[in-house]
């Protein structure tokens, strides 16, 4: 499959002959076939083996680098089986996740390109590194979901993917479970960690409110330590699988060491004895019906109020 991708992307440079014109788009097809074209580039540690446009922006982990610097030189192992894609014709766009190697370690990678004239000519990437052991499961195969398509009977129209998928960070700063139409069955992985609908833990704490849905977990304030969501972006949007790719900029101060739980009888306040961060990050998430059913997210700490790497 991802050679016929790579292929397609391709038969697209030579139906033009390796010069792009200003009506060059790409599809679905081509889009994800750009993904494996660059990521196969990227593992050669060669990006001429790629479309990418003279000048092109490239941000790594929130810093501006030069195409063939930073994870082009240490990639050793492109994503085989755990891969979910993005693709939008409408806005030229792609984003990835996926698990590959670096130095024959796994890492996530978080990815964003951007083409225009069938060259691509902005890149991101979000690298997290040093994964939990326990979270390494999660993190062989997707889960399923993400790559069936919605029947047509609950197909959101790109516009409104969009737009459930902005909500989820007003949800998380004001701790608000009703400002984005979760699914009841929601589940939440970040970094491979499932971080909603686990077993009841026997102790209360955090657990507890891990082992709730997305909504009621929100509810509870457990995410309160969140104070702002920067450089909100979720530009890009796939009706036919129902996903949404979104980027953000989480900010941490941790000026609280804790944070006061509400309406959980058991837990009233649970500890964060952690220092000021960032968290970069992006999210996939799966939309059918108007509901948000699934959310893959993957991120990498930052130092507080760190750049973008966006201004």
């Amino acid at each position: 499959m991802a050679m016929t991708r790579i292929l397609a992307a391709i038969a697209m440079i030579a139906a033009t002959g390796g010069a792009a014109s200003a009506a060059e788009t790409c599809d679905r097809a081509c889009l994800n076939g750009i993904v494996d074209a660059y990521l196969a580039a990227l593992v050669a540690h060669d990006p001429s083996k790629v479309r990418i446009a003279p000048g092109a922006k490239f941000v790594e982990n929130v810093t501006p680098t030069s195409v063939g610097e930073g994870f082009w030189k240490t990639a050793s192992e492109a994503p085989t089986t755990f891969r979910i894609y993005v693709p939008d014709p409408v806005a030229q766009q792609v984003g990835f996740i996926g698990v590959m190697k670096e130095a024959d370690k796994p890492v996530q990678l978080g990815l964003r390109l951007k083409l225009r004239d069938g060259q691509i000519v902005e890149v991101e990437h979000l690298i997290a590194r040093n994964l939990r052991a326990t979270s390494l499961p999660n993190l062989q195969t997707p889960r399923p979901v993400f790559s069936a398509a919605v029947p047509p009977a609950q197909r959101d129209s790109r516009d409104e993917l969009l737009k459930i998928g902005r909500t989820y960070y007003d949800a998380l700063v004001n701790g608000d479970g009703k400002a984005t139409p979760f699914a009841d069955d929601c589940l939440r992985r970040e970094n491979g960690m499932q971080t909603t609908g686990n077993p009841p833990p026997k102790t209360p704490g955090m657990g507890t409110m891990g082992a709730m849905g997305c909504a009621a977990q929100l509810d509870t304030k457990t995410m309160s330590y969140i104070k702002a969501i920067d450089n909100r972006r979720v530009e890009i949007a796939d009706p036919e699988a129902g996903l949404v790719f979104g980027l953000s900029h989480f900010r941490h101060p941790m000026e609280q060491k804790y944070v006061e739980i509400v309406g959980v009888p058991d837990v009233q306040r649970v500890d964060l004895p952690f220092n000021p961060f960032d968290l970069p990050a992006a999210h996939i998430y799966k939309v059918s019906g108007g509901k948000m059913h699934e959310i893959e997210a993957m991120g990498f700490v930052a130092p507080y109020n760190a750049k973008t790497g966006w201004e």
